[in-house]
């Protein structure tokens, strides 16, 4: 008896020993949808491997790398000067891989009768220089901005992209991730805010123009859509065991249809 509880619990040691947990952190823009379906198809051929993923913003995600809570980040932007900084005070260096590109859709509740803005109109509405639908074209009523949080390397880039750096408007309103901005510009008439590829395609919302250009595969890739940008994996350095594994898997034809699928676009070659 004593020698089979003996090998019982070499067998349990072997287990365990065996089995491999991924902790994935950062961005919602990949973490809500895609890095979710990529680890399930993953496990199915690793089924020895488990997953923990926290979608809470692309700055998590890079803070989790320099801090060693997490084998991989996700990131909707690139790091700043001040995280490779940190990173490197701490013997970290981060590593980013491109995973999937990506466009900031500008989204509208489906009722409003505006169809497009321009570069210039989109940067006013976030700044707070234009606070009436009337102003481009629409029917009176005060606009109702909906944004990610600071958190969210979405909100940093689509500071970068559409609004020259400049400061969103007082009275924005702030929101965990796209879902949630989804949700509130479908109930409000008035409402505006943007959201990444993959929801885009949500009830409730429309997608305006961008001086005439809608955000999709052909002009993300061409580089036409103008808040177009690539979203990344950072690692410390260059990954290994499981986790290089995972990125390998994610850039392998099988994860790359699956970026696809979620409604981004995949890197053309890596």
């Amino acid at each position: 008896m004593k020698k089979y509880l003996l090998l019982l619990a070499a067998l349990a040691a072997v287990s365990s020993a065996s089995a491999q947990k991924l902790v994935i952190k950062g961005s919602d823009t990949l973490g809500a949808k895609l890095v979710p379906t990529l680890a399930e198809d993953y496990k199915a051929s690793h089924p020895g491997v488990s997953f923990e993923i926290a979608a809470e913003g692309s700055t998590t995600g890079i803070s989790a790398i320099i801090d060693g809570t997490a084998q991989i980040g996700m990131s909707s932007r690139r790091a700043k000067p001040t995280e490779i900084s940190a990173a490197q005070a701490k013997g970290v260096s981060l590593k980013p891989t491109i995973v999937a590109y990506d466009g900031i859709a500008v989204i509208l509740n489906g009722a409003n009768p505006v169809a497009g803005l321009t570069k210039r109109q989109v940067e006013q509405i976030f700044a707070g220089d234009i606070t009436d639908w009337s102003a481009v074209g629409g029917g009176a009523g005060k606009i109702s901005i909906y944004t990610r949080n600071t958190s969210s390397g979405t909100y940093s880039d689509f500071k970068a992209l559409a609004m020259k750096n400049r400061d969103y408007a007082s009275s924005s309103q702030k929101m965990a991730g796209n879902e949630q901005i989804v949700a509130e510009v479908a109930k409000n008439a008035s409402g505006i805010g943007y959201v990444g590829l993959a929801y885009m395609g949500e009830s409730g919302i429309k997608v305006a123009t961008v001086d005439g250009t809608t955000p999709s595969k052909e002009s993300v890739l061409a580089k036409k859509y103008p808040y177009a940008r690539p979203t990344f994996y950072y690692t410390n350095g260059e990954p290994t065991g499981e986790a290089l594994k995972f990125v390998e898997f994610t850039l392998s034809a099988a994860g790359k249809q699956t970026v696809e699928k979620i409604g981004f676009v995949a890197p053309v070659s890596n």
